[in-house]
Parts: structure tokens; sequence; C-alpha cells
């Protein structure tokens, strides 16, 4: 499919793809499909229409995830067949709905995702009008075997938003954010918990910050207040795409982020700096959260082992609080690729000796975890479901980690109590797990049977044979 949509002349499309997010040891995802991940920041954005042209069953699946995960938003789609992909009528039909979906009473823009397909025949997204009726028209090509995760599939569309939203800054004047702030402001990329940007801000006060709009924003005008900053925060470090027009704007990126006391003190020091702040102030700022974070640390330390992997690339900050609260990490796997804004987490990591893993597979995860048998694994789904399968508490990143807040006093407290209450129960978890063993599997008995049960005289023979014939059935029905 990259072949045929180079062939189809996408080459620019698919070179940019491939220097933003190279590929790991698996040439496929092996998580939901990389679209849902540039769906859900459109989805979650006032005012934002959202259409889709790819595959039924692409479309059907990823409406679904996204309704899943709480979205309240029609999802438009245009559906093709092959000759309106053939005869170029697919482009027409996606200019069409376009058309209808730019109501300005109803919608500040549009963003029109090409699926595989679409990427792969050449769907010329890029001659769709940039606004219809004072609409802006965003298209973006978010194919499978372009962009490895649904992480970074969210920068494809931040950066592409981004990227609109400084021309039209640069050409004039643009409407102000509902909550701007009065003071000068750290912009923040990644997806954070709700929380952590209100401790950010109560981290910068002291120096005079504040916190800006978070990219990816929740309203078109927020991002003309996240690119109006001083400075900003790469928290998640995945977000390549996002990072290229801030620093188009001028604007100084920093990465990593404030966790634990050594995270926050080298964090703030770059922040400032960054920002122009004087070292008067960045003392101030540090000797005031310093203090509480390591109280808090205090208060809850963590002796336990415990692999954190995950897609999320908030992993390696996870860790490194971890680490700081006293826990032992042998292990961190991360989906996203290496990048120059978690170098300096690595480096810490590394020089504590921890492995890190970028573009982790599946396998690297599981292997690591079994090889650790840790106290607690924090993983994907399929981690988590194996860790249990070996009596080893463990956690769903995502849900549970990501839930909560990570930076700051608050992150530090959080992290404590997470582990202590799924590590208090694993000698319970063990013989639970001992008790069931067996039961279930292969042609073993269920819970409450001693024996097999005995199959009745010529059953598979009978069910063989009446498998060849809806075969052979099936097979006339088809010529």
């Amino acid at each position: 499919m990259r072949e045929a949509a180079r062939a189809a002349g996408k080459s620019t499309t698919m070179d940019r793809l491939a220097a933003d997010y190279p590929r790991g040891p698996h040439d496929q995802p092996q998580s939901m499909c990389p679209a849902f991940g540039s769906l859900r920041v459109g989805l979650r954005m006032r005012r934002v229409a959202t259409i889709l042209s790819g595959s039924a069953c692409c479309v059907y699946g990823l409406t679904f995830t996204s309704h899943f995960y709480g979205a309240r938003r029609t999802v438009g789609y245009v559906p093709f067949n092959s000759e309106t992909l053939v005869t170029g009528k697919l482009f027409e039909d996606i200019r069409e709905a376009v058309h209808k979906a730019a109501d300005p009473e109803q919608v500040d823009a549009v963003v029109i995702t090409n699926l595989c397909v679409p990427t792969a025949s050449g769907v010329p997204l890029d001659l769709l009008p940039k606004q219809i009726n004072g609409v802006r028209i965003i298209g973006i090509d978010v194919p499978g075997f372009g962009v490895p995760t649904h992480a970074e599939a969210k920068d494809v569309l931040a950066g592409a938003m981004l990227a609109y939203a400084r021309r039209e800054a640069e050409a004039g004047p643009v409407a102000r954010p509902r909550d701007q702030a009065d003071l000068p402001t750290v912009s923040l990329i990644g997806e954070l918990f709700p929380a952590d940007p209100v401790g950010i801000g109560a981290l910068l006060a002291p120096m005079g910050l504040a916190v800006g709009p978070t990219t990816p924003a929740r309203e078109w005008r927020d991002l003309y207040g996240a690119l109006d900053c001083v400075a900003v925060a790469a928290v998640h470090p995945f977000y390549v795409a996002a990072v290229r027009e801030f620093r188009a704007a001028g604007r100084p990126v920093v990465g990593s982020g404030p966790v634990g006391v050594e995270g926050t003190s080298v964090w703030l020091d770059a922040v400032g700096t960054a920002a122009g702040v004087g070292a008067e102030k960045i003392d101030a700022a540090k000797a005031r959260a310093l203090p509480a974070i390591a109280s808090a640390l205090k208060a809850a330390p963590i002796d336990a082992t415990v692999t954190v992997s995950g897609y999320e690339g908030s992993e390696l900050l996870v860790a490194r609080l971890l680490i700081e609260a006293g826990a032992r990490v042998p292990y961190v796997g991360t989906a996203c690729p290496r990048t120059e804004w978690s170098a300096d987490d690595r480096a810490w990591l590394e020089a504590r000796g921890v492995h890190v893993q970028y573009r982790a597979s599946l396998e690297q995860d599981i292997a690591a975890m079994l090889e650790v048998r840790p106290d607690l694994a924090l993983g994907t789904t399929p981690v988590v479901q194996k860790a249990k399968e070996a009596a080893i508490p463990a956690l769903y990143f995502t849900n549970m980690v990501s839930a909560r807040p990570l930076f700051g006093p608050a992150g530090a407290g959080s992290i404590a109590g997470i582990v202590a209450a799924q590590t208090r129960g694993a000698e319970r978890f063990r013989r639970m797990v001992s008790f069931f063993d067996g039961v279930g599997t292969a042609t073993g008995p269920g819970y409450g049977w001693k024996d097999i049960p005995a199959e009745p005289a010529g059953f598979r023979d009978r069910q063989k044979r009446l498998r060849a014939a809806r075969a052979k059935a099936e097979e006339a029905v088809g010529t």
C-alpha cells in the first residue's frame, strides 16, 4: 500500500510521515487503528466537524470506538466503491460532503481524514478549498501503513491545525481565547490528566508564568493562545509536527516534565531559562515546589519492583516518578519513537540501570515482564492479561495511570497509592490463580467437574461431515 500511495502521487505525504513517525521492529501497528488518535482529537474540540473517508468496516470500528470513549458527536462518512475510487468520483463526493458540513453557524472547522484505501489510491485532499464560507477545511492522511500508533496520529491533526492557525495569526488579527492569562504563558503539548495543567500552573506561578492552552486544543481559538506563548513544554515527546509549528512561530521548546524532585528541579530550570526568567525567580519556584514534592514522596514510599509499558508517551516520566519514590524499575517500554524531547528522561533512567525500549513490540513487553516477574506490571491490555495469567498483579496503563495526576506533589502521592493498592493483595491473587489453575483451558473440565465429560460416540465425525456439507453448499451459492 505504501508503494501504491507513492505511485498515486502521495510521495510527499509518505516521505513526511516516514520522517516524523519512523517505524519500529514491526511494520504494522499492534494496537488499534492509528486513525483513532486523530479522530479523538477532532471529536474533543468544540465546533469542529469530522468526516472520514475509508472502507466501511474501518469507519464502523473507528466510530464505535470513539463513542465507546464518550464522544457525543456525529462522525461524517464518505463511502466509496471500486468505480468511484478509480474514476475520481470519490474526491467529488468528499468535496460535496465538506461543502455540506461547512456551516459557519455550527462549526469553525471541518476535518476530513483519508484512511488507508483512499490514501493508497491518491485521493488528493490538498485540492480541497482551504476555507468555505469562513469555515476552515483541514485535510489529513492517516494511513495505518504510514502512522505507526494512534498516539502519533494525534500529532498529525494537532500539527495540521497549528499550521493553519499559525498562518492565520501571521496574516492578521485572530480571535482571542476564552481564558487568556494576563501573565506570559507556557504552552503544554500532550493529552494530560485535567488536574495536571493546574498543578503545573502552580509550579510556574512563582516565576511569573502561567499555563497556556494545551495542544491538542479543545477549541480553535485556543490554538492562537497556544502559539502566543514564551515557551513550550513537550511533555509528551512524540508530537514532532506540533513542535515544528511552535518552532516556526519562534517559540523555544523544552522536553521532559516536572516529575519527582529531580525531574521538577531540572524542568523548572529549563522552562525558566527558555522563558527568559531570572535565576532568582527560578530558585523561588524550586524553593516552593521541591519540599512539598519531597514530603509527598517520603510520606508514601514504594518498596516494589515495577515494569512499565504503554503507548501514551508518558511511560518514561512515570518510571522516573516511581524510581524517585523508591521503586525498582528494570524495564520501560513505549510504543512511541525516540525523540529529542525524551532524551533527558532516557539518560536519567539508563543511568539507574533501566532498560528503555522505544517502539516496543508486544512480544518485548511481555518477555520483559515474564523475565522480571515484578510486584506490579503497568502495561497495555494484552500485557496485563498475560501478567494476570502468570499471577502477577497488573494495571492497564491508560485507564489507571494516565487517569491520575502525574506532576508535582499530587503526582507523587497518586503513584504510590496505585502501587500500594495493587501489591497489597498479591498473595491473595496468587492463591486465586492457583485455585482456578487449568479450569476451562484446552479440554480440561470446568469448575466443579473432576473428570472431562465424555463425548457422544461419533460426535466429531458428524460435526466434520456437517462442516464439509456447509462449505460445499456455500461454494455452490458463490458460483
